[in-house]
């Protein structure tokens, strides 16, 4: 049986308000007590309760709607994994509802909330790190969800992606048998792209298996970009000069690199080789083509909701779609 949505009573019943009070809370209207909100919205996110926006309107007017959750639009990753989403809509009457979350769990919980006040078919978010209001939200609501870029945790219901851990390790491999031995690394927020981590896990674990370790590493406490991927490894080289190869977060911070390299004059390969992840179109349209990780984001958008607009499947059934990726030689590495 489909789980058992709370409603507007039960929330006033948990807070000891009444019903009229709760509504209040939840338009923002009216004069309400600071202790009575706190009450109230400690009651909403327990219970897991989003208030019925579709009645007589959007979601009731004919267009079926999929909410659509991204970190971020400015890296270009993700608008290539909506691409993918947008193009397996485009044969149905679904439409998307996009928000974005800035890697905030929390502002993901309060889009979460708007979107299922709207009704929607289904659900999709990126990675596994949610507050535990957003998955109490999701197990009230009878809604697909899929959890995509990401296959290294259980899913709430499908995933979609690949292993990030994997893709570290596999890069560590790759480099190793080139003959690199002195190896740095050069990466960004962590709290704010968990993936990034499990990469650098699986680096680690390779160059371990080795019997070799990272001889220096960094982290810029900003998120990625190519001018922290350019400071870094700059920073990076002053303590540790004599390294053959760095791997980057990304394909955006190896880019920086690169450019870190031409500004100070270091023969890229030749004197210091670079690893990025990603396989973005500009890193293939250096001077020297990134060494890197290409990850298959349209087709993990498109598959993602191709499934869940197929046979029905339920959290007791979960499921994990790998669509790989591909280590693209280059000419850096």
């Amino acid at each position: 049986m489909p789980p058992v949505a709370p409603t507007l009573k039960d929330v006033a019943l948990m807070a000891g308000v009444s019903e009229i009070t709760v509504s209040r809370v939840v338009r923002n209207k009216g004069p309400i007590s600071s202790d009575t909100r706190l009450r109230v919205t400690a009651a909403i996110d327990a219970l897991g309760y989003v208030p019925n926006r579709a009645a007589g309107s959007l979601a009731s007017a004919g267009a079926p709607l999929i909410g659509v959750l991204l970190p971020s639009l400015s890296n270009i990753v993700f608008p290539e994994v909506l691409r993918g989403i947008q193009a397996a809509l485009a044969s149905t009457n679904y439409q998307s509802l996009v928000g974005v979350t800035e890697y905030d769990p929390v502002v993901e919980q309060h889009i979460v909330s708007s979107l299922l006040a709207w009704k929607p078919a289904a659900l999709i978010m990126t990675g596994f790190d949610h507050t535990d209001a957003t998955r109490m939200m999701l197990a009230k609501h009878d809604v697909r969800v899929a959890e995509l870029m990401d296959i290294d945790a259980e899913p709430i219901d499908i995933a979609v992606g690949l292993s990030h851990r994997r893709a570290g390790y596999d890069s560590g491999r790759h480099l190793i048998q080139r003959g690199y031995r002195r190896f740095g690394y050069v990466g960004h927020d962590w709290d704010a792209d968990r993936r990034a981590r499990r990469r650098y896990n699986g680096l680690c674990a390779a160059l371990a298996e080795a019997g070799l370790s990272l001889t220096a590493e960094s982290r810029s406490p900003h998120a990625s970009s190519t001018r922290a991927g350019k400071e870094t490894l700059k920073a990076l080289l002053l303590d540790a000069p004599k390294l053959d190869v760095v791997v980057f977060s990304n394909d955006d911070m190896a880019i920086g690199g690169f450019f870190h390299c031409l500004e100070a004059g270091i023969s890229v390969k030749e004197e210091l080789a670079l690893f990025g992840f990603n396989g973005l179109a500009i890193g293939q349209d250096l001077p020297k083509p990134l060494s890197t990780v290409r990850s298959n984001r349209f087709l993990i958008g498109k598959t993602a909701v191709e499934r869940l607009l197929g046979a029905a499947e339920t959290s007791d059934h979960r499921r994990v779609i790998d669509t790989g990726y591909e280590i693209v030689e280059g000419a850096t590495a």
